[in-house]
């Protein structure tokens, strides 16, 4: 098994439950007292996100090539970016390693296109909803096209992300109202919802949408165990 690298603490809350992903599959395929070969280098979120809301990407990006060649040097064979925003700089992170870089979009991608579905709704930070890192990556690489919600209702997903799910708190309102905002998006014309933050799938599961989900926390977990596995 090759040794997976997670850039994580972006939050620790997403975090948790890559680790837990990663072991569980790698128990459920290899049996016994297997569990997966890790190296995790975690960030305190509270400069990352000093970094986001200053909008100072160049900080932000020398964090994340720090952490990734460090793990390199760990012994990683490989990089997974525990966040979807900080994607941003996915491009940078692999041009600074030898390693592949896993990427959240393409494994999202590949369940979209295995699901059939054409019009997915985005729901994730304002800079994944309205930057084009993540959606043109969609579009350009996969040729999938994707909704956002309206300026109100990214507000609303993005306030829930960082004030509430990033510090551990899980509220009922918040759960209703991003449920709301998927149904908004049904009678729009979605047909699918992309959980675009790794926290999203804390407050809401695919059992609870009549919409195909893809929670992009697990299917980037299994792309990395697929990759170690391989």
């Amino acid at each position: 098994m090759k040794m997976i690298g997670l850039i994580g603490g972006m939050s620790w809350e997403s975090t948790v439950v890559y680790y837990q992903l990663l072991n569980r599959l790698a128990r459920q395929r290899l049996g016994g007292l297997h569990s997966a070969r890790l190296l995790l280098w975690s960030f305190d979120f509270a400069e990352i996100e000093a970094h986001q809301a200053a909008g100072d990407w160049d900080s932000a990006t020398n964090c994340m090539l720090d952490a990734a060649r460090s793990l390199e040097e760990g012994g990683a064979e490989c990089i997974v970016i525990c966040t979807n925003t900080m994607h941003k700089m996915a491009a940078e992170v692999q041009g600074a390693v030898k390693i592949p870089l896993i990427h959240i979009a393409d494994a999202t991608a590949t369940a979209i296109k295995a699901a059939g579905v054409q019009r997915p709704l985005l729901l994730g930070t304002r800079f994944t909803m309205e930057q084009d890192f993540y959606k043109g990556h969609l579009k350009n690489q996969h040729g999938i096209s994707v909704l956002i919600p309206d300026d109100a209702e990214r507000t609303s997903v993005h306030d829930i992300i960082y004030q509430e799910l990033c510090q551990g708190e899980i509220k009922p309102a918040s759960k209703q109202r991003y449920l709301d905002i998927v149904s908004n998006a049904a009678d729009a014309g979605a047909d699918s919802v992309i959980f675009g933050c790794t926290e999203v799938g804390l407050l809401i599961a695919t059992a609870d949408l009549d919409l195909p989900a893809f929670d992009t926390t697990e299917l980037h977990a299994i792309a990395a165990l697929d990759f170690a596995l391989a």
